[in-house]
């Protein structure tokens, strides 16, 4: 059985929050989630799933941010917002290499994040954007399905 819809959103949510502080930081992600589990613990489905989006996002990080400065045209990645910047990274992963997401469910999912998280009108531009690398890339690639 795949992961529940409720750890896929906890996950997500301190996967954010994780990404945001590691761009300040620039942190290896593995000790910094075992940190922050350490501080705020999840059920062992969350855990499994945050480690599945932080590994996938280190590992494809090049492709991922290609994609972003693609989709995001005549702007810079330096005019984005951390916040939104984690948020593509994530979306944006989640679009290209997880077989397991709807694409409309990583975006949607993306927008709930930034309607809490960002400042006003940061999901419309994450809509656009990731609608943009959805469809440059309509296909999943490949990446972990793990469950």
């Amino acid at each position: 059985m795949g992961v529940s819809v409720a750890a896929r959103r906890a996950a997500r949510e301190r996967v954010l929050l994780l990404l945001f502080g590691l761009d300040f930081t620039g942190y290896a992600w593995e000790p910094e989630l075992e940190a922050s589990i350490e501080d705020e613990p999840v059920d062992g489905e969350t855990r499994k799933y945050c480690r599945t989006l932080l590994s996938g996002i280190d590992e494809h990080r090049e492709a991922i941010e290609e994609k972003i400065r693609g989709a995001l045209q005549t702007w810079s990645p330096e005019r984005v917002g951390r916040v939104e910047m984690a948020l593509l990274r994530l979306g944006a992963y989640e679009l290209l290499f997880a077989k397991d997401v709807p694409p409309k469910a990583a975006i949607n999912e993306a927008l709930e994040l930034a309607k809490r998280y960002g400042p006003d009108g940061s999901a419309s531009f994450l809509n656009g954007v990731l609608d943009r690398v959805y469809h440059d890339n309509p296909a999943p690639a490949a990446g972990p399905a793990e469950d």
